[in-house]
């Protein structure tokens, strides 16, 4: 079986950030799919073929892509960010566990790219420097109440937390109560990063508090990072302040 797979991240947006590899993947596949505004981020090549769905059709896009790849043809599955958070790659491999027989003798290739968190806090200095985790705000695959504990446990074990997906027309208050639930765990004096379209034209970088923090600050291209009661911000004449996790963390009491 010659055909191949390959699931690529695109990076959070702007050309400078996505991968020499990921670019290498694009330009060799027949055949690219996926969610139609990542698609367009790609310049038209003569010959390429482009099939677009909708954001809540992943597992039948990997299927479709799977079964191109099995005519023999190069096919590459485009995510934003990283294909191996909350995107594509995991989508491609439950097609996989489900699928046919043929599906499993494919090669299948993973190539990384710049996630959104990453890209959000180079923006503001080194929220993630220690300790972290990240947590999708979406109750489509799981159950709110999951997503929760979730966030008060890591709350309660001092986790910087990076939050994906806060809000959407369909989910319009989870935000709002992670907040409520957070403040419940750690101090509102902790930091909040707001980072809308990190190194897009439209970027916009906000930075709060968790007792300020206003959900309607938030959208769907929006990843917040909640810091933890060591979270430094320096302050600096003229410039943003630099927001960091310390290297080190405290004893456990």
């Amino acid at each position: 079986m010659s055909g191949q797979l390959t699931v690529v991240g695109l990076g959070p947006g702007p050309a400078r950030q996505m991968t020499p590899e990921a670019e290498t993947a694009v330009a060799a596949a027949d055949i690219l799919f996926g969610y139609a505004p990542y698609l367009a981020r790609l310049p038209e090549r003569p010959g390429q073929e482009r099939r677009a769905s909708d954001n809540r059709e992943e597992i039948a896009r990997a299927g479709a892509a799977l079964q191109a790849a099995v005519t023999g043809a190069r096919v590459a599955m485009v995510s934003g960010g990283d294909p191996g958070v909350f995107a594509m790659a995991a989508a491609v491999c439950e097609a996989i566990e489900h699928g046919p027989a043929e599906w499993r003798a494919l090669e299948v290739e993973v190539v990384p790219g710049v996630t959104a968190m990453l890209a959000v806090a180079a923006r503001c200095g080194a929220p993630l420097g220690h300790d972290f985790c990240a947590i999708s705000l979406s109750d489509n695959l799981k159950p709110w109440a999951l997503v929760e504990k979730r966030l008060a446990l890591a709350a309660e074990a001092g986790f910087v937390i990076a939050l994906y997906n806060p809000i959407s027309r369909a989910r319009p208050w989870q935000l709002g109560r992670a907040f409520e639930l957070l403040r419940e765990h750690v101090p509102g004096t902790v930091p909040v990063v707001f980072g809308r379209a990190a190194g897009r034209d439209d970027e916009r970088i906000t930075l709060a508090t968790l007792q300020d923090a206003d959900p309607a600050q938030a959208d769907m291209a929006t990843c917040i990072l909640i810091g933890t009661a060591e979270t430094r911000i320096v302050p600096r004449a003229g410039r943003a302040p630099l927001v960091y996790a310390p290297r080190s963390a405290p004893a456990a009491p």
